[in-house]
């Protein structure tokens, strides 16, 4: 019963690093998208449309694995909860990649060479590595069970609005140029993918406080911007 129990503890300390891994690779895709969007390079962001099926399968593979766990033991209290919260943590997982695809797919949108505006470029990048960062923090605050970490995110997460607002009034202020405007426009949508990760990390925050003390609460955040 006790190797029983040894085994059940070594599967689940593995389970939770290929959880974990998991948001290794949605920062891996955000570089990528990033990347691409920058240097407007479609043949990438083509690449990065693709690989998010590695991180779909990483979150078909950590749902299967969780509930072969609970059918062989019947995890209580603190193992319970983190199972509870790997589920909950691999799905915003996979969200992330959903995001980091969904920027790749706007590239291709922009035309061969498009015009661009300086502020709207530097807020998308002030954005991307908040967001970032928040992605990092987020994972660090998960391993760690650092519960002041993972409410540390809610100040960045402010940022990350504020810098939102300023780029969709820029947006809507850019002038008549049609092609600067629908670029400008693509733009608001990459920064609304940024905010929704940004969102999600936070969300993996929040199951750290969980796991911690075994009680669910949403993080009061900024005002959500429509």
């Amino acid at each position: 019963m006790r190797e029983t129990r040894h085994q059940f503890r070594e599967d689940l300390k593995e389970l939770e690093r290929q959880t974990l891994e998991g948001i290794d690779l949605v920062v891996a895709q955000l570089d990528r998208a990033l990347k691409s969007l920058r240097d407007h390079d479609v043949e990438l962001a083509v690449q990065v449309v693709a690989a998010e099926d590695r991180i779909d399968r990483r979150s078909l593979e950590i749902h299967q694995s969780v509930f072969l766990l609970l059918a062989r033991q019947t995890p209580v209290a603190g193992d319970l909860r983190i199972l509870a919260a790997l589920l909950h943590v691999i799905r915003y997982v996979e969200r992330m990649g959903a995001q980091c695809s969904n920027i790749a797919k706007l590239v291709p949108l922009s035309g061969t060479e498009p015009t661009t505006d300086n502020e709207i470029r530097e807020a998308i990048e002030q954005m991307a590595q908040l967001a970032r960062g928040e992605v990092v923090q987020a994972k660090e605050a998960f391993h760690s069970r650092d519960v002041t970490l993972a409410e540390d995110l809610v100040g960045k997460d402010a940022g990350i609005a504020r810098l939102s607002r300023e780029l969709f009034y820029r947006s809507v202020a850019i002038g008549d140029d049609i092609d600067v405007r629908e670029w400008a426009m693509l733009m608001v949508l990459v920064a609304r993918c940024l905010e929704r990760i940004a969102e999600n990390a936070v969300a993996i925050a929040e199951q750290t406080v969980f796991v911690v003390s075994g009680l669910f609460r949403e993080f009061a955040g900024p005002p959500q911007f429509t």
